[in-house]
């Protein structure tokens, strides 16, 4: 599995929205990659989900089945939430 946080420009937001996913995994005990990009060099190959914000979401070109939408990044609790919520449809 492979995770990948995305934002604007590929530097601060989706880091940081990286290293809380990162968290995330571990206290789930779920085991996949994450990286992180910016929205003009995503392509629904590059992962099989897509964290990013609700101000970016409705421009990227993915599968909305692909992507999780948080709407406030650094709500560690609705990163937790959402992150189960996908992996429980799967």
């Amino acid at each position: 599995m492979k995770i990948m946080a995305v934002c604007g420009a590929g530097l601060g937001s989706s880091f940081m929205m990286e290293m809380n996913i990162k968290k995330v995994l571990k206290k789930l005990n779920i085991t996949a990659e994450v990286e992180h990009s910016d929205l003009g060099s995503v392509t629904p190959d590059l992962a099989d989900v897509f964290v990013m914000g609700k101000d970016i979401a409705y421009s990227a070109n993915l599968p909305e089945s692909k992507v999780i939408v948080i709407n406030n990044l650094i709500d560690l609790n609705e990163v937790e939430e959402k992150i189960k919520e996908f992996f429980n449809q799967q």
